[in-house]
């Protein structure tokens, strides 16, 4: 009797138990089967072939991104155990890294992955149908699509009306300003064309750099005088139909700049890096650069700089407020690696992991540019806020006029500002040249 009425008991015992359990067993259930799906997520990527991928982008050098998108790839590789990733990068400065792209595209030996300008530079490549317009894989993934702001899909358009890059962030240029140094010599910022000048010859007269840009890589130069001169609308429209006289009062306002002793006595022979050199060390007073720039700059400098749109040239029908910037560059997905089946979901899934917007956060927070997807930016410093509240009050905002003209005839563009400014060449033979070059590569 005594066995029987133990045995009566612990079976009570166990019946209350159960009931008691039961209570979690759906959490228990939820969790254990998302323990279970992950588990054989990882254990398909583990079992999953081996796959080699090469990622070519501009994240190289000294770019203020490098660390932030080398940790975007090994993130990836660790959950994708199966994949190896070579992160092959130059610096966007470089300006062999257009030719490198280009050839590669041409020859047969493009990247899995290219990260590359949006606009005129790409048109090769894409009218030749290298790459795969992403508007079915967007649609087809609303979570990735939705991800992105609208405003930077409608950049990242091709002519066509397709999107072929999918954009992690955006840019603005400006005119970089010391103010401790135009503080010290009682000087205002250079909102309009009488200020700048003034500018450039007291800080000239004192020794001081007045505006560090180089010659030969005189991009920013290029692009915001031609803005100022022309406007938004003479500026996009290039120089396909014709030569806007205003482009020419871009280059004789570089002229007088040179004649007033606004540039570096090197600017001939120095390139993007050095010239930032000089306005980072407090040795030049203002500077025409990219977002990108704030980062490689001392602490001191981004305490004292702030960053304002370029004045509007003598005669020139820009506003004085507009803006070059957008989203200039983006990751293409060649068609070669698309239709690679052993490839295909392995690229698709990187381009997918680089462009979220948990990695478009900690790219912008590295580089200072603007997110294209809707995340907050914090830890920059003033400067990069002033760029963009810039941005965002502005009349408006133009892609770079290198997106509106063929590379080569942004080259001779650019090859024409030395001659122009030392009086070898007129700003409308200066022109004249770039229009010839354009119509050749039609």
């Amino acid at each position: 009797m005594l066995l029987s009425l133990l045995l009566l008991f612990s079976m009570i015992l166990a019946a209350c138990g159960d009931n008691k359990s039961g209570s979690n067993s759906s959490a228990a259930d939820g969790n254990a089967g998302k323990n279970a799906a992950n588990t054989q997520q990882d254990d398909k990527n583990k079992d999953a072939a081996p796959v080699k991928l090469r990622v070519f982008s501009t994240f190289g050098g000294t770019d203020s991104a490098r660390e932030a998108f080398q940790q975007a790839i090994d993130e990836f590789t660790a959950s994708h155990p199966n994949v190896t990733i070579e992160n092959d990068t130059m610096s966007a400065n470089d300006d062999g890294f257009r030719t490198k792209v280009n050839t590669d595209m041409n020859s047969g030996n493009e990247p899995d992955l290219l990260f590359y300008f949006i606009g005129a530079d790409a048109e090769g490549f894409v009218n030749a149908d290298k790459v795969v317009p992403l508007n079915d894989l967007l649609d087809a993934d609303p979570e990735w699509k939705n991800g992105f702001i609208p405003s930077a899909l409608d950049f990242a358009k091709q002519p066509d009306g397709n999107i072929y890059a999918a954009p992690l962030t955006g840019f603005y240029e400006g005119l970089f300003v010391n103010k401790k140094i135009f503080e010290e010599n009682g000087l205002e910022l250079p909102t309009d064309w009488d200020k700048l000048t003034a500018a450039v010859k007291t800080l000239s007269a004192k020794g001081i750099i007045p505006l560090s840009v180089p010659f030969d890589q005189s991009h920013y130069l290029i692009e915001y005088s031609i803005l100022s001169a022309a406007g938004p609308e003479g500026q996009s429209k290039g120089l396909k139909d014709g030569i806007d006289p205003n482009w020419e009062k871009a280059y004789a306002a570089m002229k007088e700049l040179y004649d007033l002793g606004a540039f570096p006595k090197d600017a001939a022979t120095i390139d993007l890096n050095m010239s930032g050199n000089y306005f980072s060390e407090g040795l030049a007073a203002m500077t025409i650069e990219g977002s990108w720039a704030i980062g490689g700059w001392t602490d001191e400098t981004k305490d004292n700089a702030t960053v304002i749109p370029f004045p509007t040239v003598p005669g020139g029908l820009g506003s004085g407020n507009n803006v070059v910037g957008g989203f200039g560059s983006g990751f293409y997905l060649p068609k070669s690696v698309y239709n690679d089946a052993a490839k295909k979901d392995s690229v698709v899934a990187l381009l997918k992991h680089l462009t979220s917007p948990a990695i478009i956060q900690k790219i912008a927070t590295a580089n200072g540019g603007t997110p294209a997807a809707d995340v907050e930016i914090s830890g920059l410093a003033q400067v990069a806020m002033d760029g963009f509240a810039m941005a965002a009050n502005s009349d408006s905002i133009s892609s770079p006029v290198d997106s509106k003209v063929a590379p080569e005839t942004f080259n001779d563009l650019r090859a024409s500002v030395q001659q122009v400014v030392t009086g070898k060449k007129t700003p409308t033979e200066a022109i004249e040249s770039a229009k010839k070059v354009e119509d050749a590569n039609k």
